[in-house]
This record gives C-alpha cells, structure tokens and sequence, in this order.
C-alpha cells in the first residue's frame, strides 16, 4: 500500500507540475528519470500486468489521479472526472476500447466545438464594427453642414409643388431643378419654416442658388405662386363690355396671360394675349387636347377663334407658365374634359336624348339663363323645345356675339343672323357661349321633369316664373317690364 501511494502520488505531482508548465512527453520522461529518488515505472492502466496483479486489488483509498496527456487536457475545459477503479477482467473477456480512441473523439469534438466559437467570434467582430462604423458616419454627418449655396441667387425657375408632396419629395424637387445645393439643406431650413405647414399644391417661381433658407422664405412668400387661374362660372374666351358702365370683363385667355408671368422687370416672361388666342385657333385639335368626344363638333365651328369655348371648365386651376401658348392650353382643356366626364357627361345622352358636346352647350345656357335653384327647370325647358324644334330664344346668345353686352337686349340685336342668335334659329348655338359650373352641367344631364316651354325672370332678386303656356308667359314677362329688369341701357 505504500509504495502504491508512492507511485500515485509522484505521479499526481508529475502531473501538475506538467499542468504549470506544459512540458511534452519526452522533456517529462528526462526529468522523470534524472530523478534523485527514483519513481517506480507507471503501471499500465489500461492493459492487464502480466503478473496478474491488480493495482487496484485490495485498494483502501479514495480514486487515485490519472495521468492526463496534455494533447488531450484543454486549459479551457474543466479537470475529467477521476476514474473509478475498474475490477479485474475474467479471461476470455471481451476487451473494452482503448481509450485513446475515446480520447481521439473527445479531441475532435472539442476542436468542432472550438472553431464553431471562432466563427461565431469571426461573425461578431464582423457585426461590431459594421455597427460601430454606421454610428461613426452619423455621428460624422451629424455634425457635417449640409451643401448650401451662399448667393447671390440668379434668376427664377419654375417647380411644381404636387398634392401629397412631403419636405422631403419637395426638397428633392428643389435640389434637383438648381435652386438650393442640396436636398438636406432645404430640408433642414423648411421644417423651421411654420409657413410650409400651408403650402398648396401648384406651381412656384424660385430663384436659382439660393441659399436654402432664401428658397423656402420664397416658396411661401404669397406672391410666389405662378401659374394659377381661376375662371368663374359663365366666364367667355373673350373680354367683353358692359353697355352702361363700359367697364370691361376679362375673358379667360386674359386671365391665363396674368397668371403666366414669370420673374420681375426686366426679365418678366408672359404669354401674352394675342398668342393665346392664335393657340387656341389651330386646326391641330388633338395638339389642343380636344376630347374625342367634342373633335367632329369642334372641327366645324364657323369661327375658329371661339373653338374652345366652353372647354376650359370654371373653377381654379394650375398650369406650368414655362410651357408655350399651346402647352398651357392643352392642359387646361385636358384637364378640364376629365373634370366635365368625371360628372357622367358620357352617359347623360339616355337621359336628355343629347351628345356630350351638346349636353355642354346645353349647360353653358343653363349658366347665363338661370340661378343655381331654377337651373334644373331651365334646363328642362330647353330639353323640351329642341324635342319640338321650337326656337330657345334667349337673350344670352344673342348677347354672346356682342362686344357690349346687357341682360335685355334690343330688337336690332336680336335680328342679326349669327350661328350663336337662337332668336335667329333653332337648335343649339354653335358652341358653349360660356364655361359652365359643375351645377349647371349636372342639371343639363338630367333635367327636372316637366312640361314647361317658357321661363321669364320677373324682378332685381331673381324670381323666375315658368309656364307651359305663351299666354301666361306674356302676363310674366309684364311683370319683368313692370319691375324694370327687362329695360334696355340703349
């Protein structure tokens, strides 16, 4: 027993020491053998000793350590268990594995395990610095000024501005068209600016290399905005004159010339008058933006100045005043043709037996003639005197060919042949004589029903009477000459 404990413990000794300083196998043997007191040779654990005898035979202690080669002990793991002993083998028992080649797998599996570690090392590192540079480059730019132009700003150019458009989408816009160095720097200066917060959509005029706080103090400044008219309901092509004032009523194509101006004297840019109306008289109809369903009426109208009245709808609307005379009107009567079909104009033939192009003349009578609370009544009185090919006899399209015009009109006027006087004619005039609203057009798709023939407006407050009969119509229009309204200024 005690040159066993001789032995284990020299052997315990050996061992940690090669713990400490990782001496390999052969170094070990040297130092074991160079020895002042030399230690007995070390029993084979694991093969039987020829002698029969059994080291653990009779064995009174606890599990002795086992000698551990250093390839097979990893610094990183925790000590392998100690060893039970084991009993003495039979003979003709089958003989246990080695245990090197246990030693072996667990070697392979620790060095599967260990590169498994160096990856997800390798794939960490990755990730921190991916991470640690993005926060660096913010942290750069953060602090970076974005690009700004420092002045003077050149001339204007024009941006639209779109429904729906964010700081971001218009300072794109701004960027990209010259006007500010760089997106960011517009961005930075118009989320400070309150006045953003109301921007309507449309068309705007902006000094080139502006500074970015310049240009967005120019967008919201009220007099940036080009490009945007407004045609009130029953509004003419035309400029037309009262006959008792003189005072003169700008026809749309003036109020397009207005609103086309760009830029301050000297440099200020306009279509003018004159190049609106040559535009608007081209045979080119598709040019014009003439829906197909107006084209074979439009190509037909004897005078080719007034093709397009009644094409430009009333209401607001914006266009680009950098285009030519023809751009800008090809966008406001395309745009206007799908304000007018988005009502049901295309379907309304079921209803008032009449084609689109007809329905609209319709309504552009139906706006000069009627209020708002009578249009559906006068509408049906034209619908039912164009059943009987009865004359519509209204003042209105005798007045549309007048340069001086009044709600009354004299005999001499109402005598004159032109394709325009239904006193003249019956049917329809030529064209629309004028843009009617929505109201008016939606009640000339379907009329109130009725039976009525004639209406009259019998005073100053509007009071309109309609009758089926030419005898009480008489005694109505009495009472219009009565109440003054129907006097002549001539």
């Amino acid at each position: 027993m005690t040159d066993r404990w001789a032995r284990a413990e020299a052997q315990f000794r050996q061992r940690e020491a090669e713990r400490r300083y990782r001496r390999d196998d052969k170094a070990w043997e040297r130092s074991r053998r160079a020895s002042a007191a030399p230690v007995a040779e070390e029993p084979d654990w694991d093969d039987e000793p020829e002698d029969g005898w059994d080291p653990y035979e009779d064995d009174d202690t606890a599990v002795i350590p086992r000698y551990v080669d250093e390839d097979e002990y990893d610094d990183d793991d925790e000590p392998e268990p100690e060893p039970r002993p084991r009993p003495r083998r039979r003979a003709g028992a089958r003989t246990a594995p080695a245990r090197g080649g246990r030693a072996a797998a667990r070697k392979a599996a620790r060095k599967q395990e260990g590169g498994r570690r160096r990856l997800i090392w390798v794939a960490a590192g990755v990730l921190l610095v991916l991470v640690v540079g993005a926060g660096v480059y913010k942290l750069v730019n953060r602090y970076t000024p974005a690009e700004d132009f420092a002045g003077p700003a050149g001339a204007p150019v024009v941006v639209q501005v779109k429904s729906g458009d964010t700081a971001t989408e218009i300072a794109s816009t701004m960027a990209e068209a010259g006007i500010v160095a760089s997106s960011a720097a517009f961005y930075e200066a118009a989320v400070q600016n309150e006045g953003m917060n109301s921007l309507q959509p449309g068309y705007y005029a902006i000094p080139v290399h502006s500074p970015a706080a310049d240009a967005v103090a120019a967008l919201v400044a009220p007099g940036s905005r080009v490009g945007n008219v407004v045609v009130s309901e029953g509004r003419q092509l035309h400029d037309q004159h009262d006959v008792n004032t003189g005072a003169r009523k700008e026809g749309i194509y003036t109020k397009i010339a207005a609103a086309s101006c760009v830029g301050a004297e000297p440099e200020r840019r306009c279509v003018t008058y004159e190049q609106l109306e040559q535009a608007g008289a081209t045979t080119d109809l598709a040019a014009l933006g003439v829906p197909e369903w107006a084209v074979e009426s439009v190509r037909t109208v004897p005078d080719r100045a007034r093709q397009l009245e009644g094409l430009i709808a009333a209401g607001s609307w914006d266009f680009d005043p950098s285009g030519s005379a023809l751009d800008i009107l090809r966008q406001l009567v395309t745009e206007s043709a799908r304000s007018y079909e988005s009502t049901g104009l295309l379907e309304s033939g079921r209803i008032n037996g009449l084609s689109p192009y007809e329905t609209l003349i319709g309504a552009s009578l139906v706006e000069r003639e009627a209020l708002p609370q009578d249009m559906s009544k006068v509408a049906r009185v034209i619908v039912n005197r164009l059943e009987i090919d009865q004359p519509l006899q209204f003042d209105s399209t005798v007045n549309y060919a007048l340069d001086k015009t009044e709600v009354a009109t004299t005999d001499a006027d109402r005598g004159q042949t032109t394709p325009w006087n239904t006193y003249a004619m019956p049917g329809l005039p030529a064209t629309p004589i004028s843009s009617p609203s929505i109201a008016a057009l939606e009640a000339m798709e379907e009329p109130e029903p009725g039976t009525w023939l004639y209406f009259v407006t019998v005073d100053k407050e509007g009071t309109t009477l309609f009758t089926q009969s030419y005898s009480e119509h008489l005694q109505n229009i009495e009472l219009a000459l009565e109440s003054g309204i129907l006097d002549s200024g001539r």
